[in-house]
């Protein structure tokens, strides 16, 4: 078994990096700096939304996902849907119980809901494989399995930020505009039937309740983005899982040996800018949110309780009840990824789509601020009790 002082050094290395990257981007965006104002977020944000992000998500998926990986590990997408579908939740019941303004709900429910599945597993996998003595047997194999397991891990995790995440935050942080009656509305209310007859009512019912739900309809599709079902990221996640299920086409992009292997190292080089601009973008608006936020306390304090604390209760029932059905294999760095998918801190993805809605940029990174430095508590106790159950 790990010893607990390592464990927290080890989970403190992606916390540290990304609160350096940030007190970077703070300082950059200061005014007696100024370069990284509003307006140079603003396009930074839309490079990683439209090349770095899906250029890491295609590089990722395609080097590690095979069909017989995809079959093996049926559970884990399901595992990160749950873990989105139970934040969610948890996220609603925060905001009834601290009744945060109408604009910040959809940031609190995706901070609730979407957790970092990528560079935090990336650097917690890796070192504790390496430790002698662990769970999981030989370093070599369980670094090659578990990278493999972190990469689908942090693909399904950007496909169902940036189509379930992204279009419930959209929703949400939109306050509905109440339409005032028109006049001929009115008039229509006052008009008297010749004839009334019951065959007439219930038609009318009828007609009304069609109308009613043809309305809310039409309201649902013009609040939800379907178009972002196709966003870049999850584009480049459908060809990733063509060219890693395909074994002609992956033969001749991916490995050491594929002729046109310079097309993932091409996008694999573009794809390791997208952690440092997102972090950095968050901690250029840190600064407002220090200087004005509308963030409760109680909301952040909601956050980290449902992330840190009920967010890995539930995920423990879950993959241990799914192990006791079979419906997960016996392996203990398998499962042992699927507890970790509820147990980090919220995603970064999430400071681009605030960026890119123009709403609750600096209250992102308030949250972000409290969420990662306190990080390094929950990624060593979670861990080691995750550890210990699945050894």
């Amino acid at each position: 078994m790990v010893k607990l002082l390592e464990l927290f050094i080890t989970s403190s290395k992606p916390v540290v990096e990304i609160l350096l990257i940030t007190s970077v981007g703070f300082y950059m965006a200061l005014d007696g700096v100024n370069l990284l104002g509003q307006d140079a977020r603003k396009y930074l944000n839309n490079i990683v939304f439209y090349v770095f992000g899906p250029s890491l998500i295609g590089s990722r998926l395609a080097d590690s996902v095979t069909y017989e990986s995809l079959v093996k590990m049926w559970f884990m997408p399901v595992n990160v849907l749950l873990t989105f579908i139970i934040g969610s939740l948890l996220g609603w019941i925060v905001i009834v119980i601290t009744k945060p303004p109408s604009h910040l709900r959809g940031l609190i429910l995706g901070c609730c809901a979407a957790g970092n599945l990528g560079n935090m597993p990336l650097i917690i996998i890796p070192a504790v494989c390496k430790e002698k003595g662990g769970p999981f047997g030989d370093p070599e194999s369980c670094q090659k399995y578990g990278m493999g397991y972190v990469a689908l891990s942090m693909a399904m995790g950007s496909i169902y930020i940036w189509t379930y995440v992204y279009n419930l935050m959209r929703v949400l942080s939109n306050s509905p505009v109440e339409t005032p009656p028109s006049v001929e509305s009115n008039y229509d209310s006052y008009k008297v039937p010749l004839i009334s007859s019951k065959e007439e009512e219930e038609d009318n019912q009828k007609a009304g309740r069609w109308e009613i739900v043809k309305r809310r309809l039409v309201s649902l599709s013009e609040k939800v983005n379907l178009k972002t079902i196709f966003a870049p990221s999850s584009i480049a996640a459908m060809i990733a899982l063509v060219i890693g299920l395909i074994t002609p086409l992956r033969k001749l992009i991916i490995g050491t040996e594929a002729p046109l292997r310079v097309l993932q190292d091409s996008v694999t080089l573009v794809g390791d800018g997208a952690v440092p601009a997102m972090t950095m973008i968050i901690g250029g608006n840190l600064l407002k949110g220090l200087r004005s936020s509308g963030m409760k306390m109680s909301s952040i304090i909601g956050v980290l309780v449902a992330r840190y604390v009920l967010l890995p209760m539930s995920g423990v029932l879950i993959v241990r009840g799914a192990y006791k059905l079979d419906l997960v294999t016996s392996e203990p760095l398998y499962q042992f990824v699927l507890l970790l998918q509820y147990a980090v801190p919220p995603a970064m993805n999430l400071g681009t789509i605030t960026q890119l809605f123009g709403t609750g940029e600096s209250e992102c990174s308030v949250i972000m601020l409290w969420t990662y430095s306190l990080a390094s508590i929950s990624l060593t106790v979670w861990p080691t009790f995750f550890m210990w159950l699945v050894a």
